[in-house]
């Protein structure tokens, strides 16, 4: 049932907490706030933006380390402070003139589930609320901030044969220069 899913999927928004970072919120004196991102997961969304598939943020917390995350990756659907998230997901669907059936979102906890119930596509962690994990159609085996993106990324990919292609440079171009 995912892959079948998947293989229509045009536009996949993540959470931030708990699904592109471990969850866990640093906080200094100052009130500035630290995340932790994976590389891998990094790596994971550029490969599927270039695979044509358009790639969003919603979030409920608003950071500046989430907006220059967006940037390195090339994100430009940002949506942060995002108090109804399923708002937000609208907003976007009717700007990219897209159906809820073509489109996968990745959360992780229960503030999550409006907008999982309302894709083509709902996907969570492991570590996720046992009720989140009943309403996705996939839970990957990686945990969130430790390659759970790339895994769902890399998935959606293969499902729409897409991902052979993006691998190929890094086993293609491996002469010396």
């Amino acid at each position: 049932m995912f892959l079948s899913r998947a293989k229509l999927i045009r536009l996949v928004a993540f959470d931030v907490d708990g699904v592109m970072t471990d969850g866990g919120l640093f906080l200094s004196d100052s009130g500035e706030e630290f995340k932790r991102f994976n590389s891998l997961d990094g790596h994971g969304v550029k490969m599927l933006r270039a695979s044509g598939v358009e790639v969003a943020i919603i979030t409920g917390r608003t950071s500046r380390c989430v907006e220059m995350r967006a940037q390195n990756l090339g994100i430009t659907h940002v949506y942060q402070g995002a108090a109804h998230k399923l708002d937000a997901l609208v907003e976007l669907l009717d700007k990219l003139k897209l159906s809820r059936d073509v489109t996968a979102y990745m959360g992780d906890d229960v503030v999550d589930l409006c907008v999982m119930r309302h894709v083509g596509l709902a996907i969570s962690v492991p570590e996720s609320p046992e009720l989140v994990r009943q309403h996705s159609h996939y839970v990957t085996r990686r945990n969130g901030g430790h390659g759970a993106v790339r895994e769902a990324c890399e998935m959606i990919m293969s499902a729409q044969g897409t991902l052979a292609a993006q691998l190929a440079p890094y086993l293609n171009s491996c002469e010396p220069v």
